[in-house]
């Protein structure tokens, strides 16, 4: 990853807990998503899983009450490297709400698929643990 990039700042929407058990890396959102606030929570979630070395990750959006991001916008980020190191050894879950689109969701995921083949689009948290063979996550807030 290039060092210019700028460094994640949390716009205090999104927050970040690890599970140092089963080295998963969770990042809830919440409120109004902005193009601006998606590229911070990119960067950081790249940051978090660098630093934790974390096994998988689950990007929680349920939370989220408005989508206000173009298709040209998600059409880039989709097209973006895998958010985290070594994706076909990391699986990485969105937590999308029903108001996300289920059409908006498998676009993701087939778009995603060829370079990021352990990504999935769930509709709750307990479903990707479930996924990941958690019974007892163990998350601890990240600073």
């Amino acid at each position: 990853m290039a060092s210019s990039q700028p460094k994640p700042e949390n716009s205090g929407n999104f927050r970040f807990e690890f599970d140092p058990v089963n080295k998963i890396l969770l990042m809830r959102y919440e409120g109004r998503l902005t193009e601006k606030a998606a590229a911070e929570f990119y960067w950081a979630i790249r940051r978090y899983s660098t630093e934790t070395d974390a096994r998988a990750g689950i990007w929680d959006l349920s939370p989220v009450t408005e989508f206000a991001v173009s298709p040209e916008f998600m059409r880039y980020m989709v097209g973006q490297e895998p958010v985290m190191p070594e994706a076909t050894l990391r699986p990485r879950f969105l937590v999308a709400p029903a108001t996300f689109g289920l059409g908006i969701s498998r676009m993701i995921e087939i778009v995603q698929g060829p370079k990021n083949p352990l990504f999935k689009v769930v509709l709750t948290l307990d479903e990707a643990l479930a996924a990941l063979g958690v019974r007892s996550p163990h998350f601890e807030h990240l600073e």
